[in-house]
């Protein structure tokens, strides 16, 4: 399966008979979620199942990486939001050891992202796939596919369509204070000394002595020129001398 595939596309699974010994193969799995009666029913619904072996479960995310450290499952089961440490970052300790399976009920695009730039190989959200897709999902992601739940992939697609937020205007660092900030931002949108003093509360003096240590710190001499210098996003080290 290629990255992007759906719950209803997945492949062949892994389990299989093993030549050796004849017997059915099982892949191992590891359930962690902090609602102990999802826990539970996860672990009936997976038991159910002749392809799958629950070796391990865990309530929380300190809990979570002990426990597949110490089971090495093929597939962990891991929900989002959980004490102590939550599932992107455990996704992000323990991706070296298993396979990981995001289920949980945030279909948020930033968290679905996070899960997946995290090293998650698949992110199903609770309630929009039936019980053998579930089985379905284990067993792809085991062989090594990458999934997304219908879901999880239309958050994911929001996420890309959503508009990056603009950079903050780069301002010259010349120890200015954060009113000498604001009486500049002022000047550079070409408010006089009155107005500034108006939207500031200030007086008009106090604006003034303001201008001037704005001025020196700058290097400049004019309205013009501490405009261009704070726009440009440098200060001119030469300016303002005589």
């Amino acid at each position: 399966m290629s990255r992007g595939d759906t719950v209803g596309d997945v492949g062949p699974a892994p389990g299989g008979v093993d030549p050796a010994h004849g017997a059915l193969t099982q892949v191992t799995v590891v359930v962690v979620d902090d609602n102990s009666v999802i826990r539970m029913g996860l672990r009936s619904l997976l038991e159910a199942s002749d392809r799958l072996r629950v070796v391990g479960e865990a309530a929380d995310g300190e809990e979570a990486v002990r426990v597949v450290r110490a089971t090495l499952p093929d597939v962990v089961l891991l929900d989002v939001r959980m004490p102590r440490r939550d599932g992107v970052q455990v996704a992000a300790e323990i991706q070296a050891w298993t396979k990981v399976l995001m289920l949980t009920y945030s279909e948020a695009p930033e968290v679905v992202r996070a899960a997946v730039d995290a090293g998650a190989s698949g992110y199903l959200v609770h309630g929009t796939f039936a019980a053998h897709e579930l089985e379905r999902s284990i067993l792809a992601v085991a062989e090594g596919s990458f999934l997304l739940s219908e879901r999880a992939a239309s958050a994911m697609r929001a996420s890309w369509a959503a508009p990056s937020t603009p950079a903050a205007p780069q301002r010259p660092d010349v120890g200015l204070s954060e009113r000498q900030r604001e009486v500049m931002e002022l000047v550079a949108l070409g408010r006089t000394n009155a107005q500034i003093a108006g939207e500031c509360f200030l007086s008009e003096k106090t604006v003034k002595n303001h201008i001037n240590h704005i001025f020196a710190k700058l290097g400049v001499r004019t309205r013009a020129e501490a405009v261009s210098v704070w726009l440009g996003g440098a200060p001119d080290p030469g300016r303002g001398r005589p």
